[in-house]
């Protein structure tokens, strides 16, 4: 395993997290896995020597954040990294459930942290960008979560870049504690955000944790084949996304081809090239299956030549922005 400094956290974590959305309960999402088979791949995990692991109080209900700390409770706590993520609406009874007000994220703090059986998470990511609430607000609530010990860092998700240059400029202006990690929509099929995000993120020491890496499965494929598993037929989010427009076909084709011609798998030259990216600190990796797991860790040694990345880069078209909503 590799290991890199996580922006400017100063934490030292694996080049792949561990994205955990697909443990919990399959009763939220058919292709979720339950908690024994979500234990058998977490456990893998730290064997191959990931200390990174993504979660949100969103996943599973709860129900993800629980089963993660139920395994990690095994291990020796101060080797890992832990991450997870508040925002989206948790009791459709409750509005303040959701958002990034001081009451919801106090309260859903508390709560992920109970289903954690953590005293402290090493980072607290808003899921994305509040409207209602002033960005102040949210900040200095979360400045008092790192003062108080609950949380060792802030970060947050998907948003335009304005947004997010105007909550770092409020955090230096009110001496608050700041965002100091993005997790972002991006992958060769999605590439807006090498416009302005990743610019600013690398300006600033701001670590980049991308999520949806393979592009919801369409980067380990060929196209034809996308609907063969019981993700791909059930998961609608992944034609909300842009996969399929422009030229995202074709770089579908292509990945497929480079993977034939390097032994490896689409899967594998999506990530290396991820990987290649200098604003990439550590692509959030979902996984069902250890094999598939092992495939995503020997991807570190895959290595893309200059032209091999231009060459997969090439058929890509502007599309519209995705994963701000």
């Amino acid at each position: 395993m590799e290991y890199t400094t996580l922006g400017s956290t100063g934490m030292e974590v694996s080049r792949l997290c561990l994205g955990c959305m697909s443990f919990g309960t399959s009763e939220w999402r058919e292709w979720v896995l339950d908690e024994d088979e979500s234990h058998e791949i977490i456990e893998r995990a730290i064997d191959l020597g990931i200390n990174f692991f993504d979660s949100a109080n969103m996943y599973s209900l709860g129900e993800s954040e629980r089963v993660l700390g139920n395994k990690l409770a095994e291990y020796d706590r101060d080797e890992q990294v832990v991450a997870t993520k508040g925002f989206f609406q948790m009791d459709e009874g409750n509005p303040n459930s959701g958002g990034a007000s001081r009451k919801a994220l106090e309260q859903e703090l508390s709560n992920s942290l109970d289903r954690l059986g953590m005293e402290t998470i090493d980072l607290y990511q808003t899921h994305r960008w509040d409207y209602d609430t002033p960005i102040e607000t949210t900040l200095r609530t979360l400045d008092d979560a790192v003062r108080r010990g609950r949380i060792r860092h802030a970060g947050t998700s998907s948003m335009h870049t304005y947004q997010f240059a105007s909550a770092q400029h409020t955090s230096e202006r009110e001496d608050l504690a700041r965002f100091e990690t993005m997790q972002n929509h991006y992958n060769l099929l999605y590439r807006e955000e090498e416009r302005e995000m990743l610019p600013y993120c690398q300006q600033e020491d701001v670590g980049v944790i991308p999520w949806s890496p393979l592009a919801r499965g369409y980067l380990t494929r060929p196209h034809e084949e996308f609907e063969a598993t019981t993700r791909g037929e059930t998961d609608d989010y992944a034609r909300e996304h842009p996969y399929f427009e422009g030229g995202g076909r074709e770089v579908n084709e292509r990945v497929q081809e480079l993977a034939d011609e390097k032994d490896a798998t689409m899967a594998q030259i999506a990530l290396s090239w991820l990987l290649h990216q200098d604003a990439v600190d550590a692509p959030i990796v979902g996984t069902t299956s250890i094999e598939h797991l092992e495939q995503a860790v020997e991807a570190l040694d895959i290595s893309l030549s200059e032209s091999d990345q231009e060459w997969l880069e090439a058929p890509y078209e502007p599309v519209r922005v995705s994963g701000h909503e």
